[in-house]
């Protein structure tokens, strides 16, 4: 039987095949502890290679500050179009920027 309507959405990870392709090298352990203050201003690049604290993809190559830190992950205010957003995210997922 055919499916009518809208097919299924791809899902968390869908379309992401070059977007979420690895360039240099592996996740290092100072990339896993490196520490931001509040205020940075950092750029979510989501690292396939390590799942956990993984952003959605929509907010992959977006530049916020830092707001707060949550855990062993931080909260970053990002702004989409006119709205502002948070991701939160662990720091192999974030590059500081200068």
């Amino acid at each position: 039987m055919k499916q009518s309507g809208h097919p299924r959405k791809p899902g968390k990870r869908g379309k992401t095949r070059s977007k979420f392709k690895k360039h240099g090298a592996k996740v290092s352990v100072n990339d896993v502890m490196q520490e931001f203050t509040i205020g940075d201003k950092v750029q979510v690049v989501a690292d396939s290679s390590w799942h956990s604290g993984l952003p959605d993809k929509s907010f992959h190559g977006m530049t916020g500050i830092v707001a707060e830190k949550r855990g062993s992950g931080y909260v970053i205010d990002v702004m989409k179009w006119n709205q502002a957003l948070r991701v939160v995210t662990t720091p192999p997922h974030m590059r500081k920027l200068k």
